[in-house]
């Protein structure tokens, strides 16, 4: 064989092994809420490609000759949701310890419990959460060896061995009630406890040269707590009384250099505009609506449009079952609704606000540059009969089916002629 041929077979196997170039996706004729200045616009066009989208374009524009299409006229397109406070993927059944990595209390580690490490996307709940337009999950361990829970990740819910994960995204600790318990039984152990651990980590490694042990901390804990006391971590805070609230302004205003976000706030209302000044975000349950403790007594469903009236940025995610059914915040931002928060504002709590929190750049919004997370639904995403026809991440077409759904059309249309017979008892 020929010098010449040989390289020709070389050239021609080289060819066969590069990927097949992506085509563009054109999304044409939906109603499409953006997240961005530019509102929701009627009948427009949305262009991905590679990952990104390329334009947001008015009714009528042009689309590539080569682009493939989704047709979603008289539909609603989205970005991606974001679930800003969830057990999704880390326990599969609460009552199995096997399979719930959600706390450690045995563990001689707290700050340094890292719930990426039991993130199992094969979890049946990841695949329920995306097919409800869920695209993206912050997903927190459970404080239960002291008040620090331990890292938090954010990860997107393709289910993919592969999953886009950002590893410890943020520390989560609680305060109020639980804070109190786990710290040694009052608010100002609890207090106590987080300005001792925060002198640990600042003091860390000098202080650890002769010890393992610190004033609050081992050393693996103090080592893992340094970028969230260095203000380069958020710190989620779990806390609902209005007077635990203000503690945690006042720490905060103390300790300026910190990022903190507040996880229930069920008292927020109470102090929504010192909330506002203060920059501090939160994460609510327009579903918490009752006395279900002294340190809810307050709680009320307008609290979601009480607190963004007042200017505090807010998240709605459901915190009542937040292993499994994250994807009921879809249904609590519609009540918050009911109880009168905008449309636009439930839809940025659901969107923007936790890509804010977060840090997501480009998650939350569709815009020229931004990453391609989106759904088209069949009707308002608020509505709890409305579902997702197309479900984007990073521009590409998730599957809508879990094990529910298979089981749901295995025995739909069941051929009764095939079911063997039944035990009769004599």
């Amino acid at each position: 064989m020929s010098a010449q041929r040989i390289a020709s077979l070389l050239a021609a196997a080289a060819c066969l092994a590069l990927p097949a170039l992506a085509k563009p996706i054109a999304i044409v004729g939906g109603d499409i809420w953006t997240g961005t200045s530019e509102g929701t616009i009627s009948k427009g066009v949305v262009l991905i490609d590679e990952g990104r989208i390329v334009s947001v374009s008015p009714a009528g524009s042009p689309v590539p000759v080569d682009a493939s299409i989704v047709e979603a006229s008289d539909k609603w397109v989205t970005p991606g949701l974001i679930s800003a406070f969830s057990r999704t993927g880390i326990v599969e059944v609460d009552a199995e310890e096997t399979t719930n990595d959600t706390a450690a209390g045995e563990s001689d580690y707290s700050v340094a419990l890292d719930a990426a490490d039991g993130f199992n996307p094969d979890a049946t709940s990841v695949a329920v959460t995306r097919i409800e337009g869920f695209t993206r999950i912050a997903v927190a361990p459970s404080a239960s060896a002291n008040l620090f829970a331990g890292q938090g990740f954010v990860a997107d819910t393709s289910g993919e061995a592969d999953t886009d994960i950002s590893r410890k995204a943020f520390l989560l600790m609680s305060m109020g009630e639980r804070g109190a318990t786990l710290a040694g039984g009052s608010r100002p152990a609890a207090w106590a406890q987080f300005r001792a651990a925060l002198d640990d980590s600042r003091a860390y490694p000098a202080r650890y040269l002769a010890s393992n042990e610190g004033t609050a901390l081992n050393r693996v804990d103090a080592a893992a707590l340094v970028r969230a006391a260095r203000g380069e971590q958020l710190i989620l805070i779990e806390a609902q009384k209005a007077s635990d609230l203000n503690a945690i302004m006042d720490f905060a205003e103390a300790n300026s250099d910190l990022r903190i976000a507040i996880v229930g706030a069920d008292e927020g209302w109470r102090v929504a505009p010192r909330l506002a000044a203060s920059g501090i975000p939160v994460i609510v349950d327009a579903f918490s609506n009752l006395p279900a403790s002294f340190e809810q007594l307050g709680a009320t469903a307008e609290n979601a449009s009480r607190l963004m009236e007042a200017g505090v940025t807010v998240a709605i995610a459901h915190l009542g079952d937040s292993s499994h059914q994250a994807r009921l915040s879809t249904q609590v931002a519609g009540n918050a609704v009911a109880n009168g928060l905008s449309h636009d504002d439930a839809m940025r709590a659901l969107t923007t606000h936790p890509a804010q929190i977060f840090g997501l750049q480009g998650l939350g919004v569709i815009g020229p540059g931004a990453r391609a997370d989106i759904v088209v639904w069949d009707g308002d995403p608020l509505d709890v009969t409305s579902n997702p026809d197309v479900v984007m991440i990073d521009g590409k077409v998730q599957s809508l089916e879990t094990r529910q759904t298979q089981l749901r059309d295995r025995y739909l249309k069941l051929d009764e002629s095939t079911r063997p017979l039944a035990y009769v008892k004599p």
